[in-house]
């Protein structure tokens, strides 16, 4: 009823805009007409006095001494010199709204106290021995991730990125099945690598090097698909890939549950059940992306997979599995994993033990906190608002995610469902601004990415809506 009067009142307003000067909004955060900047909800930290060099300063060095591949945000970038839980400061002490958690990595909060104390704990006593020697910290935290995971995925290879995750359940999938062929969508982002960016299908991220052996089948994207929402449409297309693009037989298919880089991209409902059925047949592996998904994120589910009712033959994990250590993980099943037991197969920093320290200490933490229930509660109501403020700002084509993934697109024509590539850029910077960090996503950037700590609060969502909605209409 209440999005129905919303709509009566929207209609309405346009009829009389010409004759009265008032909104016929409703007085939900997320409509009421916004004149004034919001302010950032309270905080009660402060950040230490800063001494180090400034933003201009640290370009230069950058610029002179690292890659020319790196690129920033914003065309004034920032200089982030301290975190404290879903907040950012500058080298001026400016606090930041950390909507984007260093890119979907800062799980528990920056600077978390649990994870920091047992990195520290763990830092004085050992830093480094490998995997040659004995160390109760990478055994207890794999027995603790495996705890974790339905089924009989119960064997972890500790990596250091997600990355070198995908590169190894590649692996694995071709040793164990015999099979060459790799599988993944359109749309979708497997990492940086020479052997993940053949996974990986995005042009923007591509270079033109030999892609040996991959195939990518039509994204299940219900709001940009040929096909819409019917999954079924979408898995015919890959029983066709099946029959007429290979000699019937796979190695694997790898897919994000909710694709990150790519935008915030929700699979169409049942996609992952019919294809995991057809891969199978194939004498493929099933391989699920968590890399951006893991870890309660979604809100309905630990794990992305769940939300589609699958279980994987192989999961992928990083970024929120550690809050910001360098740690990655490949979680599977006895049979598969002894495919690797053929040769030596070693990892100078998997299983660290003060990553695996740190890695413990976030899941205790997500779990003594209440984390999944939490971006459940708080992911509902920041898509809620979204939703609302979608009715108000034509440019928001698509407001799609769950639990703390959320994607926002906007679009110049909602029926064409163009790309606001410009006008993205615009609002992206103008929230920066007003103190909102955000990423961006997409293959054209015109997808907002809101993937905060999972300790951002409603207050927090609150502020995002307003400042998006304060943003949109200076637009």
């Amino acid at each position: 009823m209440a999005l129905r009067r919303i709509l009566r009142e929207k209609c309405l307003h346009k009829r009389l805009q010409n004759q009265f000067a008032v909104s016929a909004f409703s007085t939900l955060p997320s409509q009421k007409e916004v004149t004034e900047p919001p302010k950032l909800p309270p905080f009660d930290y402060k950040p230490k006095p800063y001494k180090g060099p400034l933003a201009d300063e640290v370009l230069q060095k950058r610029k002179k001494f690292l890659g020319p591949s790196l690129f920033h945000y914003y065309q004034k970038p920032l200089n982030i010199v301290e975190g404290k839980m879903q907040y950012l400061f500058d080298d001026t002490g400016r606090r930041y709204l950390d909507a984007f958690a260093g890119i979907v990595t800062v799980s528990c909060g920056h600077c978390h106290p649990d994870v920091l104390n047992a990195v520290i704990e763990q830092s004085k006593l050992l830093q480094h021995a490998t995997t040659i020697y004995l160390h109760h910290a990478i055994a207890d935290f794999a027995e603790a991730l495996a705890s974790k995971m339905p089924g009989n995925l119960k064997v972890v290879y500790f990596v250091n990125s997600g990355t070198e995750a995908n590169e190894l359940a590649t692996l694995m999938a071709r040793l164990y099945t015999g099979n060459h062929g790799m599988v993944s969508l359109r749309n979708a982002y497997h990492g940086g690598s020479a052997g993940a960016l053949g996974l990986t299908a995005l042009n923007t991220w591509k270079y033109s090097i030999p892609q040996v052996d991959i195939h990518h089948v039509i994204n299940p994207d219900p709001y940009r698909g040929v096909f819409g929402s019917d999954a079924y449409a979408y898995a015919r297309d890959v029983q066709d890939f099946m029959d007429y693009g290979t000699s019937g037989k796979i190695a694997g298919f790898i897919a994000e549950t909710i694709q990150g880089v790519g935008g915030a991209v929700e699979l169409a409902p049942g996609y992952l059940k019919m294809v995991y059925d057809i891969v199978r047949k194939a004498g493929g592996v099933c391989i699920a992306d968590e890399v951006q998904t893991g870890f309660g994120r979604t809100g309905s589910h630990y794990w992305g997979f769940e939300t589609q009712g699958v279980i994987p033959d192989i999961v992928t994990m990083a970024k929120g599995i550690g809050n910001g250590l360098p740690l990655g993980a490949v979680v599977t099943t006895h049979e598969i994993a002894s495919v690797l037991a053929q040769k030596i197969q070693f990892n100078t920093f998997g299983g660290n033990p003060v990553c695996s320290a740190g890695g413990l200490a976030v899941l205790r933490v997500l779990d003594k906190e209440k984390r999944q229930e939490h971006c459940a509660k708080v992911g509902s109501h920041l898509i809620e608002h979204l939703k609302l403020l979608q009715q108000k700002h034509d440019i928001i084509g698509d407001v799609r995610g769950r639990g703390l993934m959320v994607g926002i697109e906007l679009v110049t024509d909602r029926k064409e469902k163009t790309p606001a590539k410009a006008e993205t850029g615009v609002v992206f910077e103008k929230l920066r601004e007003l103190g909102v960090l955000v990423g961006k996503g997409g293959l054209h950037g015109n997808v907002f990415r809101i993937k905060p700590p999972m300790c951002f609060s409603k207050d927090d969502a609150d502020f995002v809506v307003d400042a998006l909605d304060y943003a949109l209409s200076k637009l």
